[in-house]
C-alpha cells in the first residue's frame, strides 16, 4: 500500500500528508461484486450494483417525472415552487451551505426551484428521531423565511450521524439504519408532497482528532444506508412508499453522491481527501472540503436520472429509457434499443434528437446496449401497470 501511496504523493504534490493517511478499507463504490466487509457486501446497491435498477429505478422515474412547481397549498402551479430540503447534522449543513452558493450560480438550475439547508449543528440522528424536537420547528421557520411551505417540498438530500458512537460494527450500523428509517417515517407525515430523498453516508474521518464520529464509524454508516434502500426495495412495510401496498410511511429513496474515499489512498474515480479539506479537529470540513461534497451534490443533481428532470431548466432533463425521444416510456422504446444496437446511423436518421447515451445508458456503464435493454424491460413493466 505504501508505494501506492507514494505514487499518489508524488503525483498531487499533497502538501503535509503522511503515509499513513489511509485506513485500508475498500471504498463501497470500488469493491468487486464479490468482496466483502467484515461479512456484509459492498456496492451500493444490492445485487453488487453501484446503479439503481428494475422496478425501484421505475417508481424514482414515475416520481420525478411528478416532481413540479406547487403553490403554497400543494397546488400544480406553473408560477408555483419546488423545494430541495437538507436534512443532517453540522456537516451535512456545512456542505450543503456550499453546494447552494454553487447551485443558484449554476445557469441550467430549474428557476422554479428553491433550495433550503435544513441541516442544523449539533442535531445527530437520534435528536431528530423525535418529531417534536426543535430541529423540525427550526426548519419550519427557514421554510417560512423563504417564503415556502411544507407542501412544496418534494426532495431531500438526507446525510446523518450518530454522536459519538461506541457499539462495534454490525451494531451501530444497525441503530443508524434504524434512525434514518424514523426520519423517512417523520419527512413522509410532515411533507405531504415529498417524492424523493437521496441519502449520502460521511465523508473521510481518518484524520478525526475527537470521538464525534472518527473511523470506522464514518465508512461503516455506508452500511446503513445501503441496508436502508435494501430493506425498502425488498418491501418494508415501515418504508412503503407506495399506498397501493398499504400506508404511506416513507418517500422513495436512492443514494445521493457517496462520499467516502480512504484519504490520499483515494477511489478508482480519483476522489482523495487531504488533511487541509478538514477543519482542526479533522471531522468536519473545511472550506475545500465542503466545496469537494458541493460540487459531487451539483453533479448528482444535474445529471441522476430521477433528478435531473426536475433540477434543471425545463426542456434540458432526459428521461432515461426514453430512447425514442417522445417523451414518454412507452412499448416503441424497446425498437429503439434494438435499432441502436443494429444500425447506429439509421437510429441516428430515425430519431436526431435522441442522446443515446443520457437516454438510455441505464448501467451507467457509458455504452448503450442489449444490457441496458434488459434492464430497462422491469422499468417499462412499472410503466405500464398505471
Amino acid at each position: 500500500m505504501h508505494v501506492h501511496v507514494l505514487a499518489l504523493l508524488l503525483a498531487t504534490g499533497a502538501p503535509g500528508a503522511a503515509l499513513d493517511d489511509c485506513t485500508g478499507m475498500p471504498p463501497m463504490v470500488d469493491m468487486a461484486p464479490d468482496q466483502t466487509y467484515q461479512g456484509f457486501p459492498g456496492r451500493l446497491y444490492p445485487g453488487g450494483l453501484n446503479y439503481v435498477n428494475g422496478r425501484h429505478l421505475g417508481e424514482g422515474l414515475l416520481r420525478a417525472l411528478n416532481i413540479r412547481p406547487l403553490d403554497g397549498d400543494g397546488n400544480p402551479d406553473p408560477n408555483g415552487r419546488i423545494v430541495l430540503l437538507s436534512i443532517g447534522m453540522s456537516n451535512t449543513s456545512q456542505e450543503f451551505s456550499s453546494f447552494m452558493q454553487l447551485a443558484n450560480q449554476f445557469q441550467d438550475k430549474n428557476p422554479r426551484l428553491v433550495i433550503i439547508n435544513g441541516a442544523q449543528g449539533g442535531q445527530d440522528a437520534r435528536r431528530i428521531a423525535d418529531p417534536n424536537a426543535t430541529y423540525w420547528t427550526n426548519i419550519d421557520a427557514r421554510l417560512k423565511q423563504a417564503g415556502v411551505t411544507r407542501a412544496q417540498v418534494q426532495a431531500v438530500w438526507h446525510k446523518q450521524a450518530v454522536a459519538g458512537p461506541r457499539d462495534p460494527f454490525p451494531q451501530h450500523a444497525i441503530e443508524l439504519r434504524e434512525l434514518h428509517e424514523v426520519a423517512m417515517n417523520i419527512l413522509a407525515d410532515r411533507f405531504p408532497n415529498l417524492k424523493i430523498v437521496y441519502s449520502s453516508s460521511r465523508i473521510y474521518a481518518g484524520y478525526a482528532k475527537t470521538g464525534l464520529n472518527p473511523e470506522p464509524y464514518a465508512y461503516e454508516s455506508g452500511y446503513s444506508v445501503h441496508w436502508l434502500i435494501r430493506d425498502q426495495m425488498r418491501g418494508d412495510p415501515g418504508l412503503n412508499f407506495d399506498s397501493r401496498f398499504g400506508p404511506v410511511r416513507s418517500p422513495w429513496i436512492q443514494w445521493g453522491p457517496y462520499l467516502w474515499a480512504d484519504g490520499i489512498c483515494g477511489r478508482s474515480d480519483g476522489l482523495q481527501w487531504f488533511r487541509e479539506d478538514f477543519a482542526s479537529d479533522g471531522t468536519h470540513p473545511s472550506a475545500s472540503g465542503a466545496r469537494k461534497v458541493a460540487e459531487m451534490l451539483l453533479r448528482h443533481f444535474s445529471t441522476a436520472p430521477t433528478a435531473r428532470l426536475w433540477f434543471l431548466r425545463p426542456g434540458l432533463g432526459t428521461l432515461l429509457g426514453d430512447m425514442n425521444g417522445n417523451g414518454a416510456i412507452d412499448g416503441g422504446d424497446p425498437e429503439a434499443y434494438l435499432l441502436y444496437e443494429a444500425d447506429p446511423d439509421e437510429f441516428a436518421r430515425r430519431y436526431p434528437n435522441v442522446d443515446p447515451i443520457k437516454n438510455g445508458d441505464i448501467n451507467e456503464d457509458g455504452v448503450t446496449n442489449n444490457l441496458d435493454l434488459l434492464e430497462f424491460m422491469p422499468v417499462l413493466i412499472r410503466f405500464t401497470e398505471l
